[in-house]
């Protein structure tokens, strides 16, 4: 157990130690896109799952838990705090950024009281040794760190802050989308079959929970081709291998299938069935 301190008081945190390589099989991450609502989430309710920001409203409109919540961005707890709110009675671990504690425990300072809840910084910022260095330092800092797959630039500051994350004591890359996040999550666990739902990536469809004026606006679609895409890439190329393997229900997701393979229904069901 560790502790979060805000103001002047503290809450538990749970040990990402303690749980790394704890689970096996497969887990289902469950995104915002559009194409979560046709998604049939409950023929699938006796595997792990794990909900990202909005999504949770999916597992509740259908009366399903589940095992992880994530979220690491602060503005989506002030723009959509009804959410946030359902995934801290609902889920059953929550895993949350610094900045979104406190910001829940500045909106709802009890929210988080007797819940499970670990907290997950970036990578380079989690320790003390790593704190102070700029990602081009960081990602040459731990070129031989089997935890960590950093590219690493000299010329540019961009590839630095491509990375996959092992271990999520040590932190996690952003990837600028909390799905890249959660398959780090899901590789520290030890799952070796991820399941992708929702997974669209593109800021004109908006995502499956909101409607017109109560859209709020998304940066996918500026993120993309420098974070998104090149994240993706680094997976595919050096986290992918026949013990880990990684696959997208989104038939329409702008993640191109030779980085990430998309599956059908009758497919996803064929690999459960001999896992």
């Amino acid at each position: 157990m560790g502790e979060f301190h805000i103001s002047n008081k503290t809450m538990p945190l749970e040990c990402f130690d303690a749980c790394r390589n704890s689970r096996t099989g497969p887990v289902f991450i469950v995104a915002s896109g559009p194409s979560t609502k046709n998604f049939p989430l409950e023929q699938y309710g006796q595997y792990p799952m794990m909900a990202l920001n909005g999504s949770i409203c999916r597992f509740t409109s259908l009366g399903m838990v589940p095992e992880y919540y994530l979220c690491d961005d602060s503005g989506f707890v002030r723009s959509r705090l009804p959410l946030m709110l359902q995934a801290v009675e609902h889920a059953r671990h929550l895993v949350l950024s610094p900045r979104v504690i406190d910001t829940l425990l500045e909106a709802v300072p009890d929210a988080l009281k007797g819940r499970s809840v670990f907290c997950f910084e970036r990578a380079g910022r989690s320790d003390e040794a790593h704190r102070r260095l700029s990602p081009r330092q960081f990602s040459r800092a731990v070129r031989d760190d089997s935890d960590f797959e950093c590219n690493y630039s000299w010329l540019r500051q961009k590839p630095n802050r491509i990375g996959f994350s092992r271990n999520l004591k040590k932190g996690y890359f952003n990837g600028r989308t909390i799905p890249y996040a959660a398959i780090q999550l899901a590789c520290h666990l030890g799952f070796n079959q991820v399941f992708l739902v929702g997974l669209d990536l593109r800021s004109g469809v908006g995502r499956f929970y909101e409607d017109g004026a109560a859209a709020v606006s998304s940066r996918l679609d500026c993120d993309f081709k420098d974070y998104i895409l090149p994240s993706f890439q680094l997976l595919a190329e050096r986290v992918i291998k026949p013990e880990f393997q990684v696959y997208n229900l989104s038939a329409d997701s702008r993640l191109p299938d030779r980085l990430v393979p998309k599956l059908e229904l009758g497919q996803l069901d064929a690999l459960l069935a001999r896992a």
